[in-house]
């Protein structure tokens, strides 16, 4: 199993579409990329501590490589927007990769330079967080009831209800081959 780290806007949302990805075992919603350890959700929002809302994928690379883990992530948000995710306006809602590896860094280029070239437009998804073969950022996990949020606070949540379900359908439709069963 291997791991990957990306943010795309709210957790939530991200979330629910990587749990349909196959070959994924485990979706972490959690935060990385700021400046105090151990951040609250509150303090993340506040955009204060330069911490990104991301997740955490747990994935069978048999199942599903790293650069198409990436290409899913890039074809089911918006990459084009700086700081944003529709109305989650703030860096804590950036469009990230957070390589844990060298390799894992030379992949995300790759899957930008992809994309870029796909759509004909340039993704502002920033690499962040790597010096050589390190990872400088620690990841931190969020709270508990932030964890499967779609699967049961979320179906309640008119934002999660406006937001999810286009990103769900995007997947299926851009990336049938990946869904789950």
């Amino acid at each position: 199993m291997e791991q990957a780290i990306i943010a795309g806007g709210c957790f939530w949302c991200t979330e629910a579409v990587f749990r349909d990805v196959v070959g994924v075992s485990e979706v972490e919603s959690g935060y990385i990329g700021g400046d105090i350890p151990d951040p609250t959700y509150k303090q993340v929002c506040s955009g204060n501590t330069g911490h990104a809302e991301a997740i955490r994928v747990t994935f069978d690379p048999e199942a599903i490589s790293l650069g198409e883990i990436y290409d899913v992530f890039l074809g089911t948000h918006d990459p084009t927007q700086l700081n944003r995710q529709g109305n989650d306006v703030g860096t804590q809602y950036r469009s990230a990769i957070f390589p844990l590896s060298a390799a894992q860094g030379e992949e995300a280029k790759a899957a930008i330079g992809r994309w870029n070239g796909e759509n004909g437009k340039m993704a502002v998804t920033s690499i962040e967080g790597l010096d050589g073969d390190a990872q400088v950022h620690p990841w931190y996990p969020a709270e508990d009831y932030h964890q499967e949020y779609w699967d049961g606070e979320g179906q309640r949540n008119p934002y999660c209800l406006a937001v999810i379900p286009p990103k769900i359908m995007k997947l299926r439709k851009s990336f049938q081959k990946y869904v789950k069963d």
